[in-house]
């Protein structure tokens, strides 16, 4: 055997190797898709789509059974805006910061010190948000419930934070340096070139950025499982508990529910209208982030 030919053949083998995981990861995802789907199709089967989407009383581990989805999703929704509220600016203040005013030491030393935040367990986020920052909070608000929505969703917009502000600087970093220029030779100042050349040349990588960031918390589970309570309640009161569609599906799946039963199938059609929102999201995200690129190609 040749060397060339050796080598043919090692360059196949390679080719099939990375084959076989694109497709591999492609068939995970349709059978995930597919599991919901059909699941999902049962459940309707049972339940009108019509009271699922509109009605405001969600029971089905009740005798009396309601299967209106828009509780867990007023909760999850509620705990978005919340945490959204907290990492959009914090993150967007340490993008602007990192990008324009920070040195290169300087920047290469705090922006992975804050994207550690990332790797802290969501669990300890969960259990941090109900032992420390409820019970401060009660100091400022004396009726909060000790599970509510407000601790949850402050605790989770910390969490995004080192995603909102990492993808943010790298939109801003990418702004190519002749702008920047041509604002500081007409006069402007530094923060002057930050805010009105640099953040609206990065405005597209930057709301792609704050699409993931709705997308991470909209799917997160163990902090609103812990901290924000078990109820479904079709409110937007911050200081009572909620129930998230995550933390709902966590309920179902500890294992006191009959797999095969209407209580049990509730979980794939909470699952399904949940992986259509972030889906969605995704894709927003997905367009914005090929506007960015087009700009600066």
């Amino acid at each position: 055997m040749t060397p060339r030919y050796a080598r043919r053949i090692k360059e196949r083998v390679v080719e099939g190797a990375l084959l076989a995981s694109a497709l591999f990861s492609i068939f995970t995802t349709l059978g995930i898709i597919a599991v919901l789907f059909f699941e999902t199709y049962e459940f309707f089967r049972e339940v009108s789509i019509v009271e699922f989407l509109t009605s405001t009383q969600w029971t089905p581990l009740f005798d009396e059974k309601h299967f209106g989805i828009l509780p867990l999703f007023c909760g999850t929704f509620l705990t978005t805006a919340i945490a959204m509220a907290t990492a959009l600016p914090v993150g967007l203040v340490s993008a602007v910061y990192l990008s324009e005013y920070a040195s290169s030491g300087v920047r290469s030393a705090v922006k992975p010190t804050l994207e550690m935040l990332a790797a802290i367990p969501t669990v300890v986020y969960g259990y941090f948000a109900l032992l420390f920052v409820t019970p401060l909070l009660r100091g400022v608000f004396p009726e909060i419930a000790g599970f509510n929505a407000l601790a949850a969703g402050l605790v989770m917009g910390v969490m995004i934070i080192p995603t909102i502000s990492s993808l943010s600087e790298d939109a801003m970093h990418a702004v190519p340096m002749g702008l920047r220029e041509g604002a500081l030779a007409v006069g402007s100042t530094r923060f002057q070139m930050a805010t009105r050349v640099v953040l609206p040349a990065s405005l597209s990588g930057v709301a792609a950025a704050f699409i993931l960031g709705i997308s991470r918390a909209v799917g997160e589970t163990m902090i609103v499982a812990i901290a924000a309570g078990m109820q479904p309640r079709f409110t937007l009161n911050p200081m009572e508990p909620i129930q998230a569609v995550t933390a709902y599906i966590v309920q179902v799946s500890l294992g006191d529910t009959p797999a095969g039963t209407i209580e049990y199938k509730t979980i794939f059609a909470a699952g399904m209208s949940l992986f259509l929102v972030t889906f969605a999201l995704n894709v927003a995200s997905h367009l914005l982030k090929r506007k960015f690129r087009e700009v600066y190609d």
